[in-house]
């Protein structure tokens, strides 16, 4: 579903954001990618989602090369970026009517699944609401929302649990599994360790630009937790 086969990227002050990283994500995975600030998770993502150019090396998204052919990788993923930076002047409504109109959406399942989705994250008492007047969390959940609409093939999520409520919170990790039992795929960057142990079947570590650690979840934290695992790899 997803493949990082050798990805660099290198900015144009010479920085570094990413250094031969190399990551598989299939069906079926939930997979989480953590590093502390700066590691370069969101760079790798805004690579991945297109946002970024590639320096060296590929992404493919569904043996697709996003280098060669972006717009057909992005057909298949939604995006929800780590600070959802989304247009004020709409109501909810009209942005999620906005994005089922870019992914052609017909009209029933569209209204079938912003009702069922804004139902159970209580934010469909608000979709007639300008997007202005929203809080943090409640545009975190509208975000979410647009991705789960258009039926992608794979989630690509930066920090997705941020500003989400512990009921919000409980109902998108169930989404998440639903999702990937009907063969879809899920990767995603996150500083809550204990909900990436606990959801997630597959991690990686980066640092400074490179993968430390990959594998199952069971591979990666046999010698312990997910946070004790990854704060000693900090201290190597």
């Amino acid at each position: 579903m997803l493949e990082l086969i050798n990805f660099c990227k290198t900015y144009p002050n010479g920085k570094v954001g990413a250094k031969n990283v190399n990551l598989k994500v299939e069906a079926g995975d939930i997979f989480a990618f953590i590093g502390h600030n700066g590691a370069g998770k969101t760079t790798t993502i805004k690579s991945i989602v297109g946002i970024n150019d590639i320096t060296s090396g590929d992404i493919f998204v569904g043996g697709i090369s996003v280098k060669e052919n972006p717009m057909e990788c992005k057909k298949m993923i939604a995006y929800v970026p780590d600070n959802p930076d989304i247009y004020s002047t709409l109501t909810g409504a009209q942005y999620l009517n906005l994005i089922s109109d870019i992914f052609k959406v017909d009209k029933e399942t569209r209204e079938k699944l912003i009702t069922k989705y804004a139902t159970d994250l209580e934010l469909f008492d608000n979709l007639n609401d300008l997007i202005a007047n929203y809080s943090h969390g409640m545009k975190q959940k509208l975000v979410l929302i647009s991705a789960f609409i258009h039926s992608p093939k794979l989630f690509i999520l930066d920090e997705p649990f941020v500003g989400l409520d512990p009921k919000a919170t409980f109902v998108v990790k169930n989404a998440f599994k639903e999702f990937v039992a009907n063969g879809g795929a899920i990767f995603f960057s996150t500083h809550v360790l204990d909900v990436a142990e606990k959801l997630c079947n597959k991690v990686a570590i980066i640092k400074n630009g490179e993968i430390i650690k990959s594998g199952t979840m069971d591979e990666v934290k046999k010698d312990g937790s997910l946070e004790k695992v990854f704060l000693e790899s900090e201290n190597e």
